[in-house]
């Protein structure tokens, strides 16, 4: 099984995570612990476009008033997909269901549209069934359509928000979420996790292509443009058919967690108000229904569990009457909670659990006996309920019926309509960012011989980045975008129109020398976890796109650099070694748009001139995580809102490729090139003995020769916590070579106080002599009873016989989409 591996970037920290968490975001030495209790008559009172309608709020008391505590119990809660069947609602009536970022029908995240529908039919048809004489209330279902319905083979896909910001266009970003909208309503689902306005300060974080900008202000002008696409206007077409539920996150200061996530954003209440929730005043005025609270904390407090804000700020000052609504599993991080028990966040002004695990109906039966003792005050959960029927009612559910029979249901010609593909197409041409164009190379004169090559040019997967398909974005080809055009085959489109030739060369070799040379590298896909970096450095151990870039400039061939990544990151070598350098961020399914404004017509002229600046400042060295144009000593190489035109040139001067030392070491690493990572030790025992042998350099890995019953273990000095890890649905991974196939019985474990196990063996038996893969969700020790958070053997490998085993490697890491088990046998 191939799994993308995180990189030292990841910043996992598995050997000495607390000990890197507490070094971003520790304080200067005599410098007070700053309260995370926030003051809500320092905050502004909003003037909210969307006032309380007196017939609403009629319905919502006469439901409530029908309703049992169990009923009411039930409203909290929102498990995911893969968690839950259709059959168990008819017995628990929950409030809604969600399908998180590998969750799909069948499990199968490539399933088409018309599954996702007959799914929900499923879930709705059973929240709906009821003999006992009280009320009905329809099952919601939420998605992360955060670029797009970008769950779905087949929708349109835009520009992540990195690249939305940079074009400063409030009326697109409208017409953008009125289209995901519709494509999201075409398969039923009424509800999506979107709009993210983190004001990200430090882009280490593997989530900055989620943000608009750096700058609060940006962030502001979108954020309620977006919220109005997506769910309408008020007065107008809000919450009419053809457009869902929206969600403003993370609440709040999901940007300032010093570039690790899930971190701690030490600011100020005052920066916290006017930098961190920009996008919560417009988002809110224009009428956001629901609000997603943060995994991250505000000065070393959960925000899912600060009343002061969550009910203080939120709902008490700035008037938001809609319902909050949980990240995965993120109450099960509140001090005194776990996932299963969590009444704290309730009470602080959680409205909604988001659920995923095997223990959903423990939590009910928790949640269910804190509310008969008084725990839960009846008025929190009466509240709570309130909130959640509210919303219900003004998007219309309980009038919408089944999910098939509503109006934009079914519609599946709407995925990838040729209107939707057009205002995509024109937000990469809006979004991409001329940084360089020496001599004036661009645009590509038509009648040109052109090479495209490089490992982005003909990857839609790539060029779309993370949450597209699968949450990591990875594991995906082509085909499953069959919507979608590739950087390659837009420019081969627009360059055969106009009377040239063009050749797609991955490596860049060719026979005839071309008159230009486009060449499409960066960032591979990635989202939360596996996205956190510990320098800006693009690429530090792979050079190979400098490396054609410089192969190309050597022998003469004029080059286009097109770079697609989720945040700005230092690349000095390979501006120099470009004539031209376009950041394109991640510019989604409509790879038609860089061709459009890279290539010019049969006259000669720009077919569009760039019309994109940079949303957030573009680093001078690799060192620069934190870089904002109001922080002192702001030294960018190019600032927020640079970017060339045709009409408005420049000369970029050849950069400074001077690189700072910095200590990076590989923190997602349990066993690396042949050694334990720091703070654990490797422990053997009983009939098996180990030996160093060479893989890709010397003594890298470590062979195990089992001649009966033993056990080898990787065991920690002290416990370590991967909580995060466990609730991003990431594996244990482990790279392998069977010598000697097992005689007995073999078992893979992970062990706190309480120890849990897999069998292996059948892995073990398929191929002897190949080094392969082997991913093991860490879910399945979590639900096998290990503590996450209390871990003292990350590892464990039990023989009951003879076995000949080499491992190079041991991490935690992202597994690839399909169906994962627990008993890998």
């Amino acid at each position: 099984m191939r799994v993308k591996q995180f990189t030292a970037a990841a910043i996992l920290a598995i050997a000495i995570g607390s000990a890197a968490t507490a070094q971003q975001t520790a304080l200067p030495a005599g410098t007070p612990t700053p309260s995370a209790v926030a003051h809500p008559a320092l905050w502004p009172k909003l003037a909210l476009k969307r006032q309380r309608d007196p017939k609403i709020e009629a319905r919502v008391a006469a439901l409530l008033k029908r309703m049992s505590i169990e009923d009411k119990v039930g409203q909290l809660l929102q498990v995911d997909i893969a968690s839950i069947t259709p059959a168990d609602l008819e017995i628990y009536k929950l409030g809604s269901v969600l399908n998180g970022g590998n969750s799909a029908p069948n499990n199968d995240e490539f399933a088409p549209a018309s599954e996702w529908l007959a799914l929900f039919d499923r879930f709705y048809d059973a929240s709906m069934k009821r003999s006992d004489g009280r009320p009905a209330i329809p099952l919601i279902w939420g998605t992360d359509a955060v670029h797009g319905d970008n769950n779905i083979v087949g929708a349109t896909l835009f520009p992540h928000n990195i690249g939305l910001g940079a074009m400063r266009d409030p009326a697109l970003i409208r017409k953008i979420g009125a289209a995901t909208a519709a494509e999201t309503a075409a398969t039923g689902i009424d509800w999506s996790f979107a709009p993210t306005v983190a004001v990200v300060q430090d882009d280490r974080w593997g989530r900055t292509y989620e943000s608009y900008s750096e700058d609060p202000a940006i962030v502001e002008s979108y954020a309620g443009a977006m919220v109005e696409g997506i769910q309408g206007t008020i007065g107008g077409d809000f919450m009419r058919p053809g457009h869902v539920i929206s969600s403003i996150k993370h609440f709040l200061g999901d940007g300032g967690t010093g570039g690790r996530d899930q971190g701690d954003t030490r600011v100020s209440e005052e920066t916290l108000r006017d930098i961190h929730a920009a996008g919560y005043r417009s988002g809110l005025v224009a009428g956001a229904l629901t609000v997603m609270p943060s995994f991250s904390s505000w000065n070393g407090t959960k925000m899912t569990g600060n009343k002061s804000l969550l009910t203080g700020v939120l709902k008490d000052r700035l008037g938001f009457d809609g319902f909050t609504i949980g990240d995965w599993n993120a109450h099960g991080q509140v001090p005194g909670c776990t996932n299963e028990d969590c009444a704290a966040a309730i009470n602080a002004g959680l409205d909604m659990f988001m659920y995923s695990g095997k223990g959903w109906k423990q939590l009910y039966d928790n949640t269910l006996r804190e509310a008969k003792a008084g725990i839960i005050p009846a008025a929190r959960l009466d509240d709570a309920v309130s909130r959640i029927l509210r919303v219900k009612l003004l998007a219309g559910s309980f009038e919408a019926g089944r999910p098939s029979t509503r109006p934009f249901a079914g519609k599946f010609d709407v995925l990838g309509a040729p209107e939707h593909r057009a205002i995509a197409r024109q937000a990469v041409r809006e979004s991409l960012v001329l940084l360089k164009n020496n001599g004036g190379l661009l645009p590509l004169k038509a009648g040109s011989n052109i090479l495209v090559a490089g490992p982005g040019a003909d990857d839609i997967g790539m060029q779309s980045g993370g949450w597209s398909i699968t949450w990591q974005g990875t594991g995906v080809t082509n085909a499953n975008f069959p919507n979608g055009q590739s950087i390659y085959s837009g420019i081969a489109e627009a360059t055969k129109a106009a009377g040239g030739t063009v050749t797609l060369s991955i490596d860049g070799s060719y026979n005839a020398k071309p008159d230009a040379a486009i060449v499409v590298f960066g960032e591979t896909p990635y989202a939360e976890f596996t996205g956190d970096r510990p320098t800006l450095e693009f690429s530090p151990e792979d050079k190979s796109a400098l490396a054609l870039l410089k192969r190309f400039k050597a022998a003469g061939v004029p080059v286009v650099a097109v770079f697609l990544s989720g945040r700005p990151l230092w690349v000095n070598p390979e501006l120099n070694a470009a004539d031209a350098f376009v950041a394109a961020f991640l510019p989604g399914t409509e790879g038609g748009g860089v061709a459009d404004v890279l290539l010019a017509d049969k006259n000669g002229a720009p077919r569009a001139d760039f019309h994109g600046t940079l949303s957030f400042s573009w680093p001078k060295r690799l060192d620069q995580f934190v870089l904002n144009k109001r922080d002192p000593g702001y030294d960018p190489l190019f600032p927020i809102g640079y970017g060339l035109t045709y009409a408005k040139p420049a000369v970029v001067p050849v950069l400074d490729e001077t690189r700072p030392k910095l200590s990076v070491s590989d923190q997602n690493a349990l066993f690396v090139r042949g050694r334990i990572a720091a703070g654990a030790r490797l422990d053997v025992a009983g009939a098996v003995q180990q030996t160093r042998i060479d893989r890709a350099a010397q003594e890298d890995s470590l062979h195990f020769a089992f001649t009966g019953a033993g056990s080898t273990a990787i065991e920690q000095a002290r416990p370590i916590d991967v909580t995060r890890e466990s609730n991003g649905q990431l594996s244990l991974v482990i790279d392998y070579r069977v010598t000697s196939a097992p005689v007995g019985t073999v078992s893979l474990g992970m062990a706190s106080a309480k120890a849990a196990t897999v069998p292996i063996t059948g892995a073990l038996k398929t191929k002897t002599g190949e080094w392969q893969q082997l991913a093991v969700p860490l879910r399945c020790f979590a639900d096998g009873g290990v503590d996450m958070a209390q871990v003292v053997k990350p590892l464990t490998l039990e023989s009951t016989g003879a076995l000949g085993l080499d491992i190079s490697t041991v991490r935690i890491a992202s597994a690839p989409p399909g169906p994962v088990s627990c008993g890998v046998k």
